[in-house]
């Protein structure tokens, strides 16, 4: 089978000049499908549209509050009425929150953050997108979660509660579309091994632990975390970007409501 994965398709990727977003955004557009980013910053959107353009992709930005339902639904429908529908969409928004914290220290507020957070815009935008894919043209939904969803330690409450909530939230809805004709698949990454570096917040967010053990945040990914995967090592953006790639593409037509395993074998399923 040759060709390009994506011809054709028209992607919406929420967070888009995040590092995971734009990771995925490039490959999509190499790929051949015409992207569509949106997100809070637009000078950073920006970059990541005059890299893709630079490159011969089709690309086109809007900054949204991914919260603001009526403002998302709006774009939706934008893009929906000048592209002719909307074929893939992807959201890779990212919610600040605690790691570490146990339960006798948790506020309620800390717990919910992420839990609020990413299931809140995870529903907004996918109730926008869901109404202008489908039916005789097949639409895939991708959602992104983390291990947290099934490991059992302690310290990340609010983390894992909000990963097991996405992925439900994945499994429940391919029920739903899939008489519509749409795929909804989640990718269940590691922490990402070069995202330090590619701008993620996964700095900020693994910073105490790294400090905890007088170590960077690099050498603390490189060490503790690589070492208890399978494979000893994390995923890369790259890694991330060509499985969400193939996930979308026609050629994985058959795959829905189920969970891609991208953690290195911290978890095996």
């Amino acid at each position: 089978m040759t060709g390009l994965l994506l011809e054709n398709k028209n992607a919406v990727i929420y967070g888009g000049a995040g590092a995971i977003g734009s990771a995925v955004a490039r490959v999509f557009a190499r790929e051949g499908a015409k992207v569509f980013l949106a997100g809070r910053t637009q000078d950073k959107l920006d970059a990541v549209a005059g890299d893709i353009a630079a490159a011969g992709g089709t690309v086109e930005t809007a900054q949204v509050d991914v919260f603001d339902q009526e403002a998302v639904e709006k774009h939706a429908s934008a893009v929906a009425a000048s592209a002719g529908g909307i074929d893939i969409a992807l959201n890779a928004v990212s919610v600040m929150h605690d790691q570490g914290t146990v339960l006798a220290d948790l506020s309620v507020e800390e717990f919910m953050r992420p839990i609020d957070g990413f299931l809140r815009t995870l529903f907004i935008t996918t109730k926008a997108v869901a109404q202008h894919m489908g039916s005789d043209r097949p639409g895939v939904i991708l959602t992104l979660s983390e291990p947290g969803a099934k490991l059992a330690i302690g310290g990340i409450l609010g983390h894992g509660v909000s990963a097991a909530g996405k992925e439900a939230f994945a499994r429940l809805l391919a029920a739903e579309l899939a008489p519509a004709n749409v795929r909804v698949v989640n990718l269940r990454p590691h922490a990402i091994a070069d995202a330090p570096a590619a701008g993620s917040y996964t700095k900020d967010l693994f910073q105490p632990s790294a400090a905890a053990s007088g170590q960077s945040v690099q050498e603390f990914l490189d060490g503790g975390l690589a070492q208890g995967t399978l494979l000893k090592r994390l995923p890369t953006l790259a890694e991330i970007a060509e499985t969400a790639a193939f996930l979308a593409s026609d050629r994985a037509g058959v795959m829905t409501g189920t969970v891609a395993n991208l953690s290195g074998g911290a978890l095996v399923d």
